[in-house]
């Protein structure tokens, strides 16, 4: 699926089992089946919160997205950035 102008979402959720490494390896994914790319990832393991930036066509999408590694997000929103 192809979306010009394709819409930026920030996410907020657990960590769950999320380690490091597999964050640095998300950040460097191609675009996945929902048509998901990560912008940036912000972390606080001590914390365990995780927010994501995303280029995805939809929230629904941005759902999906998480579903498949087990993750809920708190909230999701869509927004403007400068970058």
């Amino acid at each position: 699926m192809f979306v010009l102008n394709m819409p930026t979402y920030l996410d907020a959720h657990d960590l769950g089992n999320v380690t490091e490494e597999q964050i640095k390896q998300a950040q460097n994914a191609p675009t996945d089946e929902f048509g998901i790319t990560h912008k940036n990832m912000l972390y606080n393991m001590e914390e365990n919160k995780f927010f994501c930036i995303l280029d995805a066509p939809s929230k629904d999408a941005v759902v999906k997205h998480h579903s498949k590694f087990g993750l809920k997000c708190d909230w999701i929103t869509e927004v403007k950035t400068t970058a």
